[in-house]
């Protein structure tokens, strides 16, 4: 298996390439590391190769707030600087002067 850097990091805040929704990533896997059901679920046309990080987002749309597993060709940075409401936000990440988000260090290993 190739050697693949992430192109995002974590505490980054994300928006979807095609569908409504954002997040901050609170997670990323060198590579696919999902079910084959989730897998095979993605509509063929529309699925992303295997072998790219995998992001996990605390993410939400207009209606909800949800945890998100994304490829990261369909992930593009968030420019908007709209704050997040994910209620799990404040649980993994501290807040920096700055704006940046930063997990809180307990949760770093």
């Amino acid at each position: 298996m190739k050697q693949r850097d992430a192109k995002f990091t974590i505490g980054e805040v994300v928006r979807h390439r095609v569908f409504p929704f954002r997040g901050v990533i609170f997670d990323v896997d060198p590579e696919y590391a999902n079910t084959e059901e989730w897998w095979n679920a993605i509509p063929a046309e529309i699925r992303p190769d295997r072998d790219q990080p995998f992001y996990h987002l605390l993410a939400e749309n207009e209606e909800t707030e949800y945890v998100a597993y994304v490829s990261e060709q369909n992930l593009v940075h968030d420019e908007s600087d709209q704050p997040l409401r994910n209620p799990h936000i404040l649980r993994i990440f501290d807040t920096a002067p700055n704006g940046e988000l930063r997990p809180k260090s307990a949760m770093t290993h």
